[in-house]
């Protein structure tokens, strides 16, 4: 069933960029997805179930986003992968900010009593992130990957990296109100690290 799930996801995130979530039927993500309505509320529980799932899925996708950005180049990465994907999925936007528009789901943060068989639904039941805990989670992933033993900042005191990692998502979200012209979020980062840490 995880095909049809899958399916099911991209046919309501496809309908939620069409119109504002309140419009989006489902029996036509059913439709759109190939699938019966049954299945879709077998897999989903109801309406609000497959929103959780929605941000669950989009923000599982942020952060793995977060290890390969930081695998690849650093807190500067992070910062533009955090810009980026901020400005490509409206629900990563808004998990992140907490400004929930009446465009999108905007489903309880708390975890909701669960009767679903589904392992996935189960895990989108539970409790969603809210933004302070989201950037919470985005800078603790950071400390794990660049403090680790023979990584990039692994030299570097625990507190100065737990406050290096939290100050990019910070600067980062600042740049989804006011871009951060040439050069990006990145550069952003590394300059403002860079007086941090030599003044």
């Amino acid at each position: 069933m995880a095909a049809a799930r899958d399916a099911l996801l991209d046919a309501a995130y496809e309908a939620l960029a069409r119109r504002p979530w309140p419009g989006v039927r489902m029996v036509d993500v059913a439709v759109a997805a190939g699938v019966s309505r049954q299945t879709l509320y077998n897999e989903f529980g109801s309406k609000e179930g497959l929103a959780r799932a929605l941000v669950r899925r989009e923000a599982d996708a942020y952060l793995a986003g977060v290890d390969r950005a930081l695998t690849e180049g650093g807190l500067g990465a992070l910062a533009d992968w955090t810009v980026t994907a901020a400005r490509r999925s409206p629900l990563v936007r808004a998990a992140l900010t907490g400004c929930w528009s009446e465009r999108l789901p905007a489903p309880t943060l708390s975890a909701v009593p669960s009767t679903s068989a589904v392992p996935a639904q189960r895990r989108a039941d539970g409790p969603l992130p809210a933004p302070a805990d989201f950037v919470a989670a985005v800078r603790d992933r950071s400390v794990a990957v660049l403090g680790a033993a023979g990584g990039p900042r692994s030299r570097t005191a625990p507190g100065t990296l737990a406050r290096d990692c939290e100050l990019t998502v910070r600067l980062a979200l600042s740049c989804l109100l006011a871009p951060a012209g040439e050069g990006g979020a990145g550069r952003l980062v590394r300059e403002t690290l860079g007086r941090c840490h030599n003044g």
